[in-house]
């Protein structure tokens, strides 16, 4: 739909935006002792005016297309009157074809959340500057799940928003608070951005692409067909597997997709969950028991 209401507009000499993001936001202290909690109110509200108000692609999404989009802080510490530490957690979920069915695209917890906020301050993205570590984290994480997005409906569709987030980091290599940095962890914001934008990555990013459109996308009307596609798509990810073992990237997708592969192919017949669960069981180990449950459905 979005790509034919492109067309459409840009024929008619048109720009219009629409939001991409339905996102929800919830901040929450339950280990803070402070008299003024109402900053954090404040903060909830900021945040999710920011992202759905926020115009971040040139495109055109339909209601029934906007990127629905949960955020989770949790304030573990207030160092002073406008400082805060915590984690961040995020999930983004696409809707799929001719169903009333969401598909996780991204579930993903940052333990990195540091920053400032002054209550009340509009929260402002500026793309050429690092000002403040709260948006330049919100930014990078609109633009990984803007990506991921595209990439589920056209084949390495969501590059220029890759490419924004890795600017963002690119312009956070000065800043104080960690999560930016290729030396501080393997699994930060650098890696994940650097994971799927590297080479040999390539693989999974077609996975999303024939995973979501060829498979998700057609199993309303064909069931079977889909869910074939969805079983072919997932071969693309032992090439990553077996350069990369258990890469950042390739966790990030698992952590998404586990819990809805189990239900997939619980519903498959004896074979294709043979050939499922192993490849499964080898890309993806930290799942093996959760995997096991589609060889012990329909017994």
């Amino acid at each position: 739909m979005r790509y034919f209401l492109i067309i459409l507009f840009l024929n008619l000499g048109l720009t219009i935006f629409g939001q991409e993001f339905q996102c929800a936001v919830q901040v929450v202290s339950p280990s803070v002792q402070s008299s003024n909690k109402k900053v954090f109110e404040t903060l909830q509200t900021a945040i999710m005016e920011f992202m759905n108000n926020q115009k971040w692609t040139n495109d055109v999404f339909a209601p029934e297309e906007r990127i629905d989009c949960n955020i989770m802080i949790n304030i573990a510490e207030v160092i002073s009157i406008d400082e805060f530490k915590g984690s961040f957690q995020i999930q983004a979920r696409r809707p799929v074809y001719n169903s009333n069915y969401y598909t996780v695209l991204f579930n993903h917890q940052d333990q990195d959340f540091h920053f400032k906020y002054v209550e009340f301050e509009p929260l402002i993205y500026n793309p050429n500057n690092f000002d403040s570590n709260l948006v330049a984290m919100l930014a990078y994480y609109a633009n990984i799940v803007l990506g991921l997005d595209y990439d589920s409906y056209k084949n390495n569709g969501g590059t220029a928003f890759f490419r924004e987030a890795e600017q963002i980091v690119n312009r956070a290599q000065s800043a104080r608070e960690a999560g930016w940095k290729s030396f501080e962890s393997q699994r930060n914001r650098y890696w994940l951005v650097e994971n799927i934008l590297n080479e040999y990555h390539r693989p999974l990013r077609q996975c999303m692409y024939d995973y979501h459109r060829k498979g998700l996308d057609r199993m309303s009307e064909k069931p079977e067909e889909g869910r074939a596609e969805i079983a072919k798509a997932l071969e693309l990810t032992k090439k990553v597997h077996r350069q990369r073992p258990s890469s950042f990237f390739t966790q990030v997708f698992f952590t998404a997709k586990s819990d809805e592969l189990v239900k997939i192919f619980e519903e498959s017949f004896s074979m294709e969950k043979g050939r499922v669960v192993e490849l499964l069981q080898e890309v993806d180990p930290s799942n093996n028991k959760k995997y096991e449950k589609i060889l012990k459905s329909g017994l």
